[in-house]
């Protein structure tokens, strides 16, 4: 009788306990995971829910994959600034930036007339092997012609690369020859530099300009770095100038060369990334040589880990503008079809503790995006009096000097940019890309005369006897700009940096360039002064009695960069984040 009323009741009990197991996980997945993954779960169906509706429903045929496509950079703008998504097509484009080579022809272009010019080819590369010349004009590729308005830089990039060991043909225009040279041209890897120059500025002091950290940054500066000791360089200027940034293993590493052992480089936290610090190692070969850190308002991201780094430590002295302002992680995330995002997963804070992100909304935020060009109308450009600090935001490097969060970093020795001679005229003829237009057919009708000349000072003394600022005036009016002799006057020595400069660049390359244009800079020559007078390393500031007995009386602890650094573990070293885009 028991056992009857035994398995009459088991289905009872059954469902009781499946009920409780039920209550128990719902109770245990609200307590630890507030519902969170509901949340995300109905989200992520309701999403799904409505791209089947408008596939199945919508009045028109609709293409479901440009939808998504379209989608998917809103979604991230809601998050934050830095939050993007990137397409298939130009993934590769944008990776190459900073993986230090891609896969091409190996030349320098500009597309002038609707025709691709070549501007040099790389040394060593495929091009140069099959013979291509500075000069040549690209009309066919592949047996079909390529010229004409369809022809654009992001057409012509996507064409002449490809990958490695492919090959493309080329149909040649070169001056001289009446018909078309044909060239074959296996594509091969291209080494993508991103120290733009390296040279000594005098007998004591060496320059180095870094355009961005890439996975070669480290290496290229240790060859720079080499090159300028054994010229017996006893200062050194580093120019992140329009730096925007790039891994920020790169930039770690760079810092490590230049702080002794057991200095805080960096840390990072967010919310699902406990608090990761990064220190010097000790191995520097460079932990003693006056420095000098040129930025500006477009020195972001990496050039922010670098310059809080040299700044915090007390290290080297900061020269310019204030930096950008981005003080955000990026972590890279890969989908199946090609594309990929990068997914802002931390901050990172500098070793005083300070964050350096300037202020944002989430979506779009009109004012983060025009925050360079309201800098420029508020007068910080010309003014260190123009830049407001945070006082919520006051952190002291190790020597106890003041600095701030929230907005970039300020300079030790801010740099006003000067405007003298900057005319409507002057204004007109760049903006319209006459100067550029004029010295890329300047040089190409002169190239073999200009050939001659191997050094910049060697072509700037030729191009000073040739009247050139006479000769683009009157080709400017060609293209509508009225001659206006006042202003022309006033703008003169600009017209002949900005002339000269390109045809400088156009002959001898990039570090040409630079060498002739740090030769005015006034930032440069503010770093050479502070080296010059032994001030490269920031000096503690005075205090006075008054100041330190209110201290005392306050009891305010200074946040210092000393104060960061965890003496648990003294032989720890950095760790790289090999995965983390900034």
């Amino acid at each position: 009788m028991s056992t009857k009323n035994s398995s009459r009741f088991t289905p009872v009990i059954i469902a009781i306990s499946v009920v409780i197991g039920i209550l128990i996980g719902t109770f245990y997945a609200k307590h630890f995971a507030g519902n969170r993954l509901g949340i995300i779960n109905g989200s992520s169906n309701k999403l799904n829910a409505l791209l089947r509706i408008v596939d199945d429903q919508y009045v028109d045929t609709v293409n479901m994959a440009d939808l998504v496509e379209k989608a998917m950079p809103q979604i991230l703008a809601e998050l934050d600034p830095h939050s993007t998504y990137i397409p298939a097509q130009n993934l590769e484009e944008v990776n190459s930036e900073l993986e230090g080579s891609f896969s091409g022809i190996g030349i320098q272009f500009t597309i002038q007339n609707d025709t691709i010019h070549v501007n040099a080819v790389i040394q060593g590369g495929p091009s140069e092997k099959v013979g291509l010349m500075a000069g040549d004009r690209i009309i066919m590729v592949d047996d079909s012609l390529f010229v004409g308005k369809q022809v654009t830089n992001e057409r012509a990039m996507r064409t002449l690369k490809g990958p490695k060991g492919s090959q493309v043909k080329l149909g040649v225009k070169r001056m001289g020859e009446k018909n078309l040279l044909d060239f074959s041209i296996t594509r091969g890897d291209i080494p993508q530099n991103t120290v733009d120059a390296a040279y000594m500025l005098n007998d004591s002091i060496g320059y180095v300009k870094v355009s961005k950290f890439g996975r070669t940054t480290h290496v290229e500066l240790l060859n720079a770095l080499a090159q300028l000791n054994h010229k017996n360089s006893k200062g050194l200027i580093i120019d992140l100038r329009g730096n925007t940034g790039g891994y920020m293993e790169a930039a770690i590493r760079m810092v490590n060369e230049f702080l002794p052992e057991g200095k805080l480089i960096v840390y990072t936290q967010g919310r699902k990334y406990p608090r990761a610090e990064e220190f010097a190692n000790g191995t520097g070969s460079c932990q003693k040589i006056p420095l000098i850190v040129l930025t500006d308002e477009g020195s972001a991201s990496a050039s922010e880990i670098f310059t809080g780094a040299i700044q915090d430590n007390d290290r080297g002295t900061i020269v310019g503008r204030r930096s950008f302002g981005k003080g955000l992680v990026q972590q890279p995330i890969d989908f199946s079809d090609g594309s990929a995002i990068r997914l802002t997963i931390a901050r990172y804070y500098t070793p005083s503790g300070r964050c350096i992100q300037r202020p944002y909304e989430s979506g779009k935020d009109r004012n983060y995006e025009l925050d360079i060009y309201n800098r420029y109308e508020h007068g910080e450009f010309f003014s260190r009096d123009s830049i407001k600090q945070n006082e919520n935001e006051l952190y002291y490097t190790s020597l106890g000097r003041p600095v701030y969060g929230g907005g970039g970093i300020m300079p030790d020795i801010f740099v006003p940019q000067d405007t003298t001679g900057v005319t409507t005229y002057l204004s007109t003829v760049i903006s319209r890309g006459l100067t550029n237009q004029f010295t890329f057919q300047y040089t190409d009708n002169n190239r073999q005369k200009l050939s001659q000349y191997e050094t910049e000072e060697e072509l700037l003394n030729y191009l000073r006897r040739q009247g050139l600022i006479e000769q683009f005036i009157h080709y400017a009016e060609s293209k509508g700009v009225k001659r206006r002799n006042i202003l022309i006057q006033k703008s003169y020595k600009l017209l002949e940096r900005n002339i000269y400069g390109n045809i400088i660049y156009n002959m001898l390359g990039l570090e040409a360039y630079i060498k002739y244009f740090n030769q005015t800079d006034a930032t440069v020559n503010k770093g050479i002064e502070i080296l010059q007078k032994g001030e490269a390393f920031p000096k503690a500031p005075e205090t006075t009695e008054e100041e330190a007995t209110k201290d005392k009386n306050d009891g305010k602890e200074k946040r210092t960069a000393n104060a960061c650094i965890i003496h648990e573990d003294p032989t720890k070293i950095f760790r790289y984040a090999e995965t983390t885009l900034c």
